[in-house]
This record gives C-alpha cells, structure tokens and sequence, in this order.
C-alpha cells in the first residue's frame, strides 16, 4: 500500500486499529514507516541501511521529560524538523521558509503547516517563543559557487532578522547552517561579525566545520559550517588530559541540566569519524528509464567515453566529466538536474545514468518513508540539493537535547 497518499489522520486511524503504539508526536513519514516496521515482510536494502545510520545518532539520547519548543528558519526540506522531533522531546511551534515548493514537501511531512514567505516581513511578534532556534540561513551569499558578495548581498539581510527574533525571544540554543566559506569570506570578517553579534546578545558560540561522509556512514562529501550557541555563558567542555583520561571543564548556566554536562564527555560538535558505507546502498533497485543516457542525449559521447567505472559517482561538469575517486558522492548542489551541471552520473548494472531525486535524498539521510511530493524532478534536485543532511543534524540534535 501506497501510505504517502494518505493524511497524518488517516495514518493515526491506522495505527489505532492495529495497535502500534509511539505514533502521537511523530510527523506523517515517521508514522508511514512506524506502520511500514510493523509488516511481517523484510523491509528494502535501502531502508535497513538509512535505519542504521539514524541508530547511530540515536544511541547518544538519552531518557528525558518534558517538550522542547523550536522554530525552524528557512525551514527547506525539514530536516532539523525532523532530527530535532525524533528526539521525542522537541516539537517545532514555527516553521518558515520563501520557497513555494519547500512548503509542499514540509507539508507533506509535517502535521503543522510551515508558513510561507521572506522571514522579514514576518512580525518577530508572530514567531512563538521557543526554547530553540535553528536556521540554515541562505548560503549564496558566502558560497564559492556563487559571487561571494556577503552581507552585500540582500539575501544575507536575514541574518540581521535572525537576531532580532532572538532578542524578542532569547532561546537557550541557537543552531545555524551554511557553506564552510562563510569561515574565510573576506578574510573571516564576515565570520567574525556573526559571531561578535551573537555574542554581544549573551551567547557562547561554537563552531565546526563537519562533513557528512565523515562522521555519518553516508558516502556524500557535504562540509558544512555548524554554528552552536547557548544562551547565558556556556562554555563548551574543554579537553583536559590526567592519566590518559579525559577531563571537561565549563561553566554552566542555568537552563542546562545539572550532570548534562558530563554526559557530553566531549565538546558539542566533536564526533567520531564513521567507515561510509558504499554507493549502491542508496540506490534504487529499479530506475525509470528517463534517468539513463542514451545515443540522442546530448552530451552522450562525452559521458560514454569517461563514465567507465561501475560503483563509482562522476560529475557532469558542463564540458567535461570528472570522477570522484574517493568512493563517495560529490557534494549535491541546488543546481543539479536535467541539463544542468553537478549531476550526479553513475553505471549501474545495465547502463550509464543520474541519480534520481530519491537517490539524492537518500544520499542526504532522510528516510525512504520521506513524501517527495508531486513536483518536477528539477525542483526535487533542487530541494535535495539545498537540504540539510539529516544524520548529521540528528547528532547535533541528540547532544543538545541531552543538555536543555
């Protein structure tokens, strides 16, 4: 059966009338794959292997009460959404983004509407209080793929509304996304101006850059600067060594748990780098044939001639085809899909294709149960493309609801 078509009530009827429990906080994909598990049949290759990257992340949580609030900026895809509600501790009051179609897929996913249009016009008035604030504010400005243009650059503008919604509403944790550029654009400047606004507004700030195939077992190679900052003084742990042993030393404001701290045994953003598992097990086992290359494709002789390697992800790079020889997939970008350039290329068992939106969403940690909406594939790469990865986001969100 097809769950994605039906509505998040329909699927809690369902779960009612079989008696699966744990379906009440959870969104629409996490209830269609609760109903999925409970299916005597084998669930797909694919499946088992998302399922056990998000138990790594899950292994670090920790048994709690109470319910987190959170807002989620520039929301796309939903993906801190998602890492932060599976916790089971954090529900999400607020969601915004501009973008038409990432109110569709949100929507599709999520019981609470996400609230279309330019976070500036929106009243800080209107934004629920909330006790986490998450945002992968856009990345154009400060990407290398673009002009680099910065706070000069409008788009940037929302990093100033950013900070007057935290000055309304002062969360305990704050946690940002962008392009690991955004740490060198003009010289650090731009960096160092984001962090001494967020610091003269009481926030201790963290920062890592963190790339996906290291630290999750997803083969994608996605750096992207994490930026966490806690309300109120905090420092993170810092490392000290006696006899081998690991010692972290902080000061810890109020609103973090008493012994949350120790739990933590290593600053916020430190995790342990992951064997990546291997290309094929984010593929789908059957692809449509629009997704193959043929002898009427434009760019056939080009990719024939260098797409030779089965198990092995190449780029399409408007004039010539590289290869990625660190088993791996290059970073997906927002300006992936049909004629486009950073399109993903692959042989598989019978020819030379593209991934497929699927595939990229897969290859960026969401569950296969996640509803792709009705929407042209280039605005499914799209979306996948500008998303957050998942698995890394639900370590980040495991490590700060332990401390809140």
């Amino acid at each position: 059966m097809d769950y994605s078509t039906k509505t998040r009530t329909e699927l809690v009827a369902i779960c009612k009338d079989r008696n699966i429990p744990g379906y009440s906080k959870l969104p629409k994909s996490e209830i269609i794959r609760l109903i999925q598990n409970s299916h005597s049949t084998p669930m797909l290759n694919i499946q088992n292997t998302l399922d056990n990257i998000h138990l790594l992340s899950e292994n670090r949580e920790t048994n709690h009460t109470g319910t987190l609030k959170m807002v989620d900026l520039f929301a796309g895809t939903g993906a801190f959404t998602y890492a932060f509600q599976k916790t089971g501790r954090v529900e999400c009051v607020f969601a915004n983004d501009m973008v038409e179609s990432s109110k569709k897929i949100y929507d599709a996913n999520f019981a609470h509407p996400l609230t279309l249009g330019d976070l500036n016009d929106i009243s800080v008035e209107d934004i629920p209080p909330h006790d986490i604030l998450t945002g992968g504010f856009p990345c154009q400005p400060f990407s290398i793929a673009g002009r680099q243009e910065g706070f000069n650059d409008k788009r940037s503008n929302v990093f100033w509304k950013i900070l007057e919604i935290i000055e309304r509403h002062k969360p305990k944790c704050i946690i940002l996304e962008n392009v690991k550029n955004l740490v060198s654009h003009d010289n650090g400047n731009t960096f160092e101006t984001i962090q001494r606004e967020l610091r003269q507004r009481n926030y201790t700030v963290t920062s890592k850059v963190l790339n996906t195939a290291e630290i999750t077992g997803v083969p994608q190679h996605r750096e992207r600067i994490y930026i966490v900052c806690w309300r109120g003084g905090y420092a993170p742990p810092t490392i000290e060594r006696e006899n081998n042993a690991i010692l972290p030393t902080t000061h810890t404001p109020h609103h973090i748990k008493e012994g949350a701290r120790g739990n933590l045994g290593s600053p916020p953003l430190d995790f342990s780098n992951i064997p990546k598992l291997p290309i094929r097990s984010f593929l789908e086992p059957s692809v449509p044939q629009k997704y193959y290359y043929t002898e009427a494709s434009s760019t056939w002789n080009l990719i024939r001639e260098h797409v030779v390697k089965p198990d092995t992800v190449y780029q399409y790079r408007r004039v010539y085809v590289r290869e990625n020889k660190s088993q791996e997939c290059p970073t997906l970008t927002a300006n992936m899909g049909t004629g486009g350039h950073n399109v993903p290329i692959i042989l598989d068992n019978t020819k030379i294709r593209k991934f497929t939106p699927r595939e990229c969403f897969n290859l960026q940690g969401f569950p296969t149960s996640y509803v792709l909406p009705n929407l042209s594939d280039a605005m499914l790469y799209k979306l996948a493309g500008n998303a957050v990865s998942v698995p890394v986001v639900e370590l980040i969100a495991n490590r700060v609801v332990e401390m809140l």
